[in-house]
């Protein structure tokens, strides 16, 4: 190693080096696809709007396939009616995701039982939606959690009553054709602009109870005829949480 330090950094290669074109190392293919960045409430060119505050055609109500028949309130948002969750029409692999949310501001329950939702992708893999501030409760399932897998680094909760943000990179897993994982998906989350899961590794599906099922055990309990539902879901788990602005981009 100390030999080869020494070669790297040798006058000889440092003058070479310099005498370089620099023209050598320019990339100008592929040229990068322009699009208009989105500010505050304004999605990005490129997005694909899953809610706006007009209109939930782009959901379902999971459980039975309906229309989705959650609330559209006046200000632009939408908030859980005790009918199950929705998901989206769509489906979708590896994506960037926006949700703004928020947890009724008169609190009742404690722990799980407050404000609690979550937005699962694939109908797989899911990132908490909780009140967590001052809430404690187990810290794998607090918000912005990757529910009973993943601690956040830091709880950037707002007080309840007041709108939040999550920005989700998802990378899906990769699998052959008898299903054997050849790749690992994985998470970066941004709670509140706070970076809270640092490209972390799936282990596997969302389990309440017992461990993560991947691979084969994954796709047996979600894939019939291997076929995988990519769809992505917001759950009625109770609790009159409110959203807004959700829209996605395919990565």
């Amino acid at each position: 190693m100390f030999k080869y330090l020494l070669l790297l950094f040798s006058p000889g290669l440092l003058l070479a080096q310099k005498k370089m074109d620099p023209k050598l190392t320019e990339v100008w293919e592929p040229i990068p696809e322009v699009i208009v960045p989105g500010s505050k409430g304004i999605p990005p060119s490129d997005a694909i709007i899953l809610f706006d505050g007009t209109s939930l055609s782009e959901w379902t109500n999971a459980p039975t396939g309906g229309p989705a028949g959650w609330t559209i309130n006046s200000d632009g948002s939408m908030t859980v009616k005790p009918d199950g969750g929705i998901q989206t029409k769509d489906e979708f692999g590896s994506v960037q995701f926006h949700i703004e949310w928020k947890t009724p501001k008169e609190i009742k329950g404690q722990g799980q039982g407050r404000g609690n939702s979550g937005v699962t992708f694939q109908r797989r893999f899911e990132i908490q939606i909780l009140d967590s501030f001052e809430n404690p409760t187990y810290s794998n399932g607090q918000a912005a959690s990757l529910y009973k897998q993943y601690v956040p680094l830091v709880n950037a909760s707002r007080p309840p009553g007041t709108w939040q943000e999550y920005d989700i990179i998802f990378m899906e897993p990769k699998y052959d054709l008898d299903g054997n994982q050849i790749k690992s998906g994985t998470f970066t989350v941004f709670h509140n602009g706070i970076l809270v899961l640092n490209n972390v590794q799936i282990l596997g599906t969302t389990e309440f109870r017992g461990y993560p099922k991947s691979g084969r055990d994954e796709i047996s309990g979600y894939m019939p005829g291997k076929s995988l539902k990519k769809n992505i879901y917001i759950q009625d788990h109770g609790n009159p949480v409110s959203f807004r602005n959700i829209w996605v981009r395919n990565l």
